[in-house]
C-alpha cells in the first residue's frame, strides 16, 4: 500500500488527469509530483505509456511518488543526474486567481520546487474547491533540524507562530531530505513580502509558498470539465 493509493484502481476516465498528462510525448524527462491529484496524474501517465508505448524517463519528487511509479513501471531516473526535465505535472493546496500557490501539504516541498525549478514546462492540476481568493491556508516552512529552536524563534520574532508537524504517532515529521516541519498561518501578510523574507533566513531550508512556479494550472470541475489557466507573459 501506497498511503492510500491502491495499485490496481479501477481504469475510470479521470479528466484532469487525462489533460495532465496529454502534452507528455516520447523523448521526454517527465516530473512527477506528489499528492493525491499528482498520483491521479501517475497513473494516467501509465496507462498511456502501456497503451502508447511512449518512451519516456521520470524524476520523481518524494520516496512516495518513487514507490507508486516503480510500481507501475515507470521508467525512473536519479534527479541528481538531471540538468533539466521538460515537463512537470504536480497539484497545490490552495490556486489565486494570480496562479500563486501553496504547497507542501505532503512535506516534499523541497523536491517539488527543485524540480519545478529545472523543468521547462510547470502545470499544476488541482479540483475546483481549491481555487481560493487569497492564498491564506497553513504554510508550511521546512527548516534544518539542527538549528529548529533557534530557527522556530527567529520565526517567531517576526510573528510567524506555529506547529511543528508530526506522524500519526507523535513522531517528528521529516521531509524526504531529513527536514522538520513548521506549519504557520499566513494571516493577512503579503505573501510576495513573507515568501522573500523567508528565502533569506538561515536555516529556512524552503516554504511552501511557489509563486511564479505555475506556467498553467489545470483545474477539474464537478462536471467534468477542465478549466485552463496560463500565464501571461510579461511584456518587455
Amino acid at each position: 500500500m501506497h498511503r492510500g493509493f491502491a495499485l490496481n484502481e479501477p481504469k475510470v476516465v479521470d479528466p484532469l488527469a487525462s489533460a495532465g498528462v496529454a502534452p507528455i510525448e516520447s523523448g521526454m524527462i517527465v516530473g512527477l509530483g506528489t499528492g493525491r491529484t499528482a498520483s491521479r496524474a501517475i497513473l494516467a501517465l501509465a496507462e498511456r505509456v502501456r497503451i502508447e508505448h511512449l518512451q519516456i524517463h521520470c524524476v520523481s519528487t518524494s520516496h512516495v511518488t518513487d514507490t507508486l511509479a516503480r510500481a507501475h513501471q515507470l521508467s525512473l531516473v536519479d534527479f541528481m543526474l538531471m540538468e533539466r526535465v521538460d515537463y512537470l505535472f504536480d497539484g497545490a493546496e490552495e490556486v489565486d486567481g494570480e496562479m500563486r500557490m501553496l504547497k507542501g501539504g505532503h512535506g516534499a516541498l523541497v523536491r517539488e520546487r527543485l524540480v519545478a525549478r529545472a523543468a521547462a514546462k510547470r502545470v499544476y492540476l488541482v479540483d475546483e474547491p481549491k481555487l481560493v481568493d487569497e492564498v491564506r491556508s497553513s504554510l508550511p516552512i521546512a527548516i534544518l533540524p539542527w538549528a529548529f529552536s533557534s530557527i522556530r524563534a527567529d520565526l517567531r520574532d517576526m510573528g510567524l507562530n506555529g506547529v511543528v508537524r508530526r506522524e500519526m504517532n507523535g513522531a517528528h515529521f521529516l521531509t524526504d531530505n531529513a527536514m522538520m516541519i513548521l506549519d504557520v498561518m499566513i494571516g493577512d501578510r503579503n505573501v510576495e513580502e513573507l515568501a522573500d523574507t523567508l528565502d533569506h533566513v538561515p536555516g529556512v531550508v524552503d516554504h511552501g509558498l511557489f509563486l511564479i512556479e505555475a506556467d498553467e494550472v489545470l483545474v477539474g470541475t464537478t462536471t467534468g470539465e477542465v478549466r485552463r489557466m496560463v500565464r501571461q507573459e510579461e511584456s518587455v
